[in-house]
């Protein structure tokens, strides 16, 4: 079975001396509950249960999967038990306010907890994930009647949440929907049609389940214009707020899958069922993008998590494993090989992960803080410049952890050898789990779209400007430290690149839109890497500073510097082959005609 060890050290790095944490929390109202003992505590038990409760199940629960009987499901064997230790210990309401239930913490500090769930058993983790997007989106857009019944349940946990958003014959394309939502004379709505790709749509580990769906009223306007948001219990509360009569939402199969098995992915069928609407009318997606943006960014966690599991398992195996000797002459002469770790080629692969996996960490709790401080922040210009971040952020959080984490749970099975592709390693069902996550809540091309369309483009390339600002100015306060211009002169060149290969999609685009397109997978994973090597040139001064002070951890500070070495001589040259690609713009794309793409295979 895999183990797993929380990377406390690497997390206090990065909350404590990178990002400053404890200063960020002492500006936010409330965030003085988060003192370093307290976060250390939350840490330290977060990664007891993930390792002590969560990992033991992940493998089990991979192999036996979900079991539908006559509309229930029941989850695999432990999950159920594990997820009352996860509601009795408070997990649910960490961050939530504290007028719904909620513990006030910041939003911050459950994303650091959610890698190590992601980390342990990703399936078990998506019963609760969904919950708190749901929660959120009735915080924001619900009747003061409608959180009474909901959000304090969802908090505490004994509900959870889903999002019903996918329909047979449409996904990103939500303007397509037929689920129908018809008033009645209550003031309620009953609805009709099926939904799939649920994930967490039933199961028996909480006492209700809070569907969010979408669905358009009798006289809704065509197209995306005409959505509404409607909340439908499985059991309709009752007039003391508890589980009272079925609602007509029921599970019409599961989804068998290629990962992810112990999480139910459900078909789910509404007849008539009773929903309520969230918001105003024809504005559910709306509301529904308050809960989608929260999963996108949940989406990157479990890409980091995964990261991480695979790197932990490959360097163990690694370390152990003998086979071969070094090319340089014995590394371990009283063996009878070496360990395969004095390799070359499986260094590259585990510095490959190390490297994806401390950068998507810097990337998550950075996002993290922009997060703090648009629910939190005091400062209207503060928080603006937040939300502008977060929204540039956001799909290369998702998109980019997410493609390399695929990446990195390949390679972790590379390091195994043939014994990766064997069950009992676990690493295959990484790569299985991994999958999916460049898949739902929006695919790579749709996060890219985003990203280069909506967040870049539309804003005549302001929001980039916001961020590219930032590391021009630690560019230019570190230009003189002549030990850190290998990270220094790299970037300062690769920022200044990223505003000209933006503008040159843009003027492109004045006269073919489909150049955003054929460019904007390749732009968002330049921009990915292009932030992890900020982030990694501000690490490499923190330990370089640290290495100088003087530290009884000078070898962690040494792993760091190396480890950004590394991303920047062997990582950070793939943006030359995204730039080359994007560059040579739409042409070759277009110019095939849908019948000349099967020429050679006709019958």
């Amino acid at each position: 079975m895999p183990d797993y060890q929380a990377p406390l050290r690497d997390l206090r790095f990065v909350m404590d001396e990178l990002l400053d944490y404890p200063a960020h929390y002492a500006r936010l109202p409330g965030g003085e509950e988060a003192s370093p003992d307290v976060v250390a505590a939350i840490l330290e038990e977060g990664a007891r249960f993930a390792r002590e409760v969560l990992l033991p199940l992940n493998q089990s629960g991979d192999q036996e999967g979900c079991l539908l009987e006559g509309g229930e499901v029941k989850a695999p064997k432990g999950f159920k038990a594990a997820y009352a230790q996860y509601v009795e210990g408070g997990w649910p309401s960490l961050a939530a306010d504290p007028a719904h239930g909620g513990q006030g913490l910041p939003p911050s500090l459950a994303m650091v907890l959610n890698e190590m769930v992601c980390a342990t058993n990703l399936a078990w983790g998506m019963y609760p994930g969904l919950s708190h997007g749901a929660a959120d989106a009735l915080r924001h857009h619900g009747t003061d009647e409608q959180q009474a019944t909901y959000l304090t349940k969802l908090v505490e946990g004994t509900w959870t949440g889903t999002m019903c958003l996918t329909e047979p014959h449409c996904g990103t394309d939500l303007g397509l929907i037929k689920t129908r939502a018809v008033p009645t004379d209550d003031g309620a709505f009953e609805i009709t049609g099926t939904k799939i790709f649920i994930s967490a749509g039933e199961h028996d580990m909480a006492e209700n389940i809070v569907h969010l769906v979408l669905a358009k009223l009798p006289d809704a306007p065509e197209g995306s214009k005409g959505i509404s948001l409607f909340v439908v219990p499985k059991f309709l509360p009752n007039e003391a707020g508890e589980p009272g009569e079925r609602n007509g939402v029921v599970c019409g199969s599961l989804e068998h899958k290629m990962g992810i098995h112990g999480n139910a992915t459900c078909v789910m069928n509404f007849d008539g069922a009773k929903g309520f609407l969230v918001g105003a009318p024809n504005k559910g997606l709306a509301c529904m993008f308050t809960m989608m943006n929260a999963a996108r960014i949940g989406v990157g966690i479990q890409g980091l998590g995964l990261t991480e599991a695979s790197f932990q398992n490959a360097l163990a195996y690694a370390r152990d494993r003998l086979q071969m000797r070094a090319l340089a002459g014995p590394k371990a002469p009283e063996k009878p090989a070496d360990p395969i770790i004095v390799h070359p080629d499986v260094r590259r692969m585990l510095l490959t992960q190390k490297a994806f996996a401390e950068g998507g960490r810097m990337l998550v709790l950075y996002t993290a803080q922009m997060i703090d401080v648009v629910e939190h922040g005091q400062d209207a210009a503060e928080r603006e410049q937040a939300e502008t971040l977060l929204g540039l952020l956001t799909p290369i959080v998702k998109a980019f952890l997410t493609e390399v984490g695929f990446e990195a749970t390949n390679e972790g099975v590379q390091v195994f050898g043939g014994h990766g592709f064997i069950q009992e390693w676990g690493m295959e069902q990484l790569v299985r789990d991994a999958r999916i996550t460049r898949l739902y809540e929006g695919t790579t091309g749709i996060q890219a779209l985003d990203l280069l369309g909506r967040k870049v483009l539309m804003s005549q390339g302001e929001s980039l400007k916001v961020f590219t600002k930032q590391i021009h100015k630690f560019c230019q306060a570190e230009e003189g430290n002549t030990e850190l211009a290998e990270f220094v002169r790299p970037l300062a060149k690769l920022n200044a690149e990223w505003g000209e290969l933006t503008m040159g999609i843009g003027m492109k685009a004045m006269n073919d839109r489909e150049e955003v397109g054929a460019a904007s997978v390749d732009y968002l994973m330049y921009s990915g890497y292009a932030t992890l090597a900020y982030l990694f040139a501000r690490a490499a001064k923190q330990a370089q500073t640290t290495l100088v002070e003087g530290t009884d951890d000078a070898a962690f500070y040494r792993a760091k510097l190396n480890t950004a070495r590394f991303f920047y001589q062997r990582l950070l040259p793939r943006t030359r082959a995204h730039k080359q690609a994007i560059e040579a713009g739409a042409e070759s794309l277009m110019a095939l005609s849908s019948e000349d793409f099967g020429r050679g295979f006709e019958l």
